[in-house]
């Protein structure tokens, strides 16, 4: 009953943080473009800040969760 609900509820692919460019378009065009990274928060995508560079958000994003991370 509540399987559907669940289902919503999942983030994308079972990805907690992501970053995107603050410009949009390709991120591995434009490494030293800024990003804007965003946390998943059991409903959607939420911005909690910004990373100067590519190499930043990755580390951001691949690093250890905060206590806003859901366990994984």
């Amino acid at each position: 009953m509540l399987a559907a609900y669940h289902k919503r509820r999942r983030p994308p692919m079972d990805v907690y943080r992501r970053h995107r460019p603050a410009h949009g378009g390709a991120a591995h065009l434009r490494p030293d473009e800024p990003r804007v990274l965003g946390q998943w928060n059991d409903f959607t995508c939420i911005v909690v800040g910004t990373a100067p560079n590519l190499a930043t958000a990755q580390a951001w994003e691949t690093g250890p969760p905060s206590d806003g991370d859901p366990a994984v």
